[in-house]
């Protein structure tokens, strides 16, 4: 295991978590209400839904290149492609779109916020697996394996 990573802090955990809920709920809470026929929103959900696991999935390569786990260049570069064609995606619906310029912005800054803070639930649900995988390698360390004989005391 990599010992350079540090466990996050309840406080980081949770102000992701935040994020990623307020962002996302604030897109979705704002497409629920708009005036917008049923195919523009199923445009703007699948857009976001893109985004978030295309962010979550260059995280994990990034993240998996840099501890030295294989990451094919193919995907590595499909996962940078798509990220920017999520945005792109939005950012192209944004600008056709029949909305007020608030309305916009709006959905333009949950979209960022919860793509952001996906990355960053993404960086501590990994980075407490292998805190939690490394702890428990070292407690059950001095513990003898189940069937083993004791050594004889002479």
């Amino acid at each position: 295991m990599n010992n350079n990573i540090q466990k996050p802090t309840s406080a980081f955990v949770g102000a992701s978590w935040g994020a990623l809920l307020t962002g996302l709920g604030a897109y979705l809470f704002g497409l629920w209400n708009s005036d917008m026929q049923l195919n523009e929103k199923g445009y703007y959900f699948a857009v976001i839904l893109f985004g978030l696991f295309a962010a979550v999935s260059l995280q994990k390569s990034v993240r998996d290149r840099l501890e030295g786990i294989n990451v094919t260049g193919i995907y590595y570069a499909i996962c940078w492609f798509s990220l920017a064609a999520s945005i792109t995606l939005l950012g192209v619906g944004l600008w056709n779109a029949t909305l007020e310029l608030s309305e916009k912005g709006f959905y333009g800054m949950a979209y960022i916020l919860s793509v952001y803070a996906a990355v960053a639930v993404q960086k501590n649900v990994r980075d407490l697996a292998v805190d939690a995988a490394e702890n428990t390698v070292d407690h059950y360390e001095d513990v003898e394996p189940v069937g083993s004989q004791p050594e004889s005391v002479s």
